[in-house]
């Protein structure tokens, strides 16, 4: 009688190591190098988590925003909706520059895209960036004018100036842009990558062909200065491809003298035209 109570309780202390065993195992599968007690169950970083932190760690003039950023997803067209991961509001071309490179030299362990966007005006898409970097190229615009008022006036002016302050400065030195588009609230690097044809255009041809020299950064991070006698190529390509061969960041725009007299119809028209794009957002 003595053998089989020691039998049983052989049997029942083999049966809670069995038991504490299973437990064991579970806890392993569980939690993460944890065996006994209360255990945290954490997962690793996901790999846009680790995007946004690299990103933050750029040494920049201007900053990256990652929060309010939905007003980027979409544009005038209304057609299409990509939400970036980040904004950047650049205080300068190097912002630029530093960004993407930054993009470029992840080669291709990363998707992540670039766009620039001016005032917000294109049709289909071409300013945003699904999970992308959209730059906001309007932050440019505090950069001064620089005038040449020569036998060959011109204005060096930012990518991310709006055309109607380059008028109602140029106009100030008794100077007025060759060509403009008919609406005004555009920006010079947004004109120039769409063509910026306007009803002027049968006299002085469209924006890009009033346009002496163009300081570009490319798809490598590379600030490039080009013209039709400097990096042709690129400037060719540039002038009218939609963003896609270059951020154009700053722009050499043809001058002439203005008229003594603009006719109120005209300002009335681009008033109309301004209350008109608004109204229709």
């Amino acid at each position: 009688m003595a053998y089989l109570l020691e039998q049983k309780d052989f049997i029942f202390t083999i049966l809670i190591v069995i038991t504490l065993a299973r437990g064991t195992k579970q806890n392993e599968n569980l939690c993460s190098n944890h065996t006994y007690g209360i255990s945290i169950i954490s997962s690793p970083p996901s790999d846009s988590s680790i995007l946004h932190l690299s990103l933050r760690m750029l040494n920049l003039e201007g900053h990256l925003s990652f929060d309010n950023i939905s007003h980027a997803a979409k544009d005038f067209g209304n057609r299409y909706y990509y939400l970036p991961c980040a904004i950047l509001y650049p205080k300068s071309v190097t912002d630029i520059s530093t960004t993407i490179k930054y993009i470029y030299d992840l080669g291709t362990t990363s998707d992540l895209t670039v766009a620039a966007r001016g005032h917000g005006h294109s049709l289909e898409g071409q300013a945003q960036a699904n999970q992308g970097v959209v730059i906001n190229m309007e932050h440019l615009s505090g950069e001064n004018m620089d005038f040449y008022t020569g036998n060959v006036p011109y204005v060096d002016v930012s990518g991310g100036h709006l055309w109607i302050n380059v008028l109602h400065e140029t106009l100030k030195k008794g100077l007025t842009p060759k060509s403009w588009t008919d609406y005004l609230h555009l920006t010079i690097g947004g004109t120039l990558s769409n063509a910026g044809v306007s009803g002027q255009a049968f006299k002085y041809g469209p924006q890009i062909n009033n346009v002496f020299q163009l300081e570009v950064v490319t798809g490598t991070g590379d600030v490039v200065t080009c013209s039709e006698n400097h990096n042709a190529d690129l400037f060719h390509g540039v002038l009218g491809g939609l963003g896609q061969f270059g951020i154009i960041t700053k722009a050499r725009i043809a001058l002439e003298p203005s008229p003594i007299m603009v006719p109120k119809t005209l300002l009335h028209q681009e008033h109309e035209n301004y209350k008109a794009i608004h109204c229709m957002k």
